[in-house]
C-alpha cells in the first residue's frame, strides 16, 4: 500500500463526513475500499500458491461452488470495488461489514477459498447484504446486479445460498466492528497508517448524545 494514501482521519471530520457528507458531488473514495482490495488481493495470492502445491486446497464445498464464474473477470478488485462504490455510494462501514462477511463466510466453509473465478461474486453479494444491515435506505437487487454485471436472478440465487451458508449469522455489534477496523488499519501501519471510518462507533456515540440533549429539553419544558 502506498504510504502517500496514508492520512489520518480526525474525529470532526469523520462526523462531517457521517451527516454532511455529499454522495452526489464528493467523488473521494472511501479509504477502506484500497485496505480491502489489497487484503483481498494478498489472500488470493496466498490462496494460488497453496493450490499449485496441493490439489486438495481447491474449492471442495460444491454448494459454494455457486458463486464460480465461467469465465474470469478482467476487472480488477480495486476497480470492482469503485465501481460499486461510484453506482452505490454505500458508505465507508459497509465495506468493514462486508469484510465481517467475507471472514465469517470463510471460516463457516472451510472448504471454501478465494479465488479470481468466485472473488467478484462474493463482494457484490456481501457488499449488497452489508448495505441492507447497515444503511437505512438501499437499492433494489436488480440495481446492484446491474452494477456487479449479474442478472436480477443470479444475484437473488447468490444472496440465498450466501445466508445459508453463513448460517444467517449477520448480525454485527460495535465491539466486533472496531476489531475488524483496527484489523485493516494495520494492513497501512507501515505506511504511517490512518483511521479507518468508525461509522459504526461514532453513529452510536451521536445518538447517545441526541438523546442526552433531547431529554435535557424535556425537563428544561417541563420546569418551565
Amino acid at each position: 500500500m502506498a504510504a502517500s494514501n496514508s492520512l489520518t482521519i480526525s474525529p470532526r471530520k469523520l462526523r462531517s463526513d457521517l451527516y454532511c457528507y455529499s454522495y452526489q458531488n464528493d467523488a473521494n473514495t472511501p479509504l477502506v475500499i484500497s485496505v480491502l482490495a489489497s487484503l483481498i488481493e494478498r489472500t488470493m495470492t496466498r490462496n494460488e500458491r497453496i493450490a499449485k502445491n496441493c490439489k486438495w486446497s481447491l474449492t471442495k464445498d460444491y454448494r459454494s461452488r455457486v458463486f464460480d464464474c465461467h469465465e474470469t473477470p478482467d476487472m480488477t478488485i480495486q476497480s470492482y470495488l469503485e465501481r460499486i462504490f461510484r453506482y452505490t455510494k454505500a458508505g465507508p462501514s459497509v465495506y468493514v461489514v462486508a469484510y465481517v462477511y467475507i471472514d465469517r463466510f470463510c471460516q463457516a466453509n472451510p472448504g471454501f477459498r478465494i479465488n479470481a473465478r468466485n472473488v467478484h461474486r462474493l463482494l457484490i453479494t456481501t457488499i449488497m447484504v452489508a448495505s441492507k444491515y447497515v444503511e437505512d435506505m438501499n437499492y433494489r437487487n436488480s440495481y446492484f446486479a446491474r452494477v456487479g454485471g449479474l442478472t436480477t436472478n443470479e444475484l437473488n440465487n447468490l444472496e440465498l445460498e450466501f445466508l445459508f451458508l453463513m448460517g444467517f449469522k449477520l448480525h454485527v455489534n460495535v465491539s466486533v466492528f472496531e476489531s475488524y477496523c483496527c484489523h485493516l488499519e494495520r494492513e497501512v501501519s507501515i505506511g504511517g497508517g490512518y483511521h479507518i471510518e468508525r461509522t459504526l462507533r461514532c453513529a452510536e456515540e451521536i445518538k447517545s448524545r441526541q438523546n442526552e440533549e433531547r431529554r435535557y429539553n424535556q425537563i428544561a419544558r417541563i420546569m418551565l
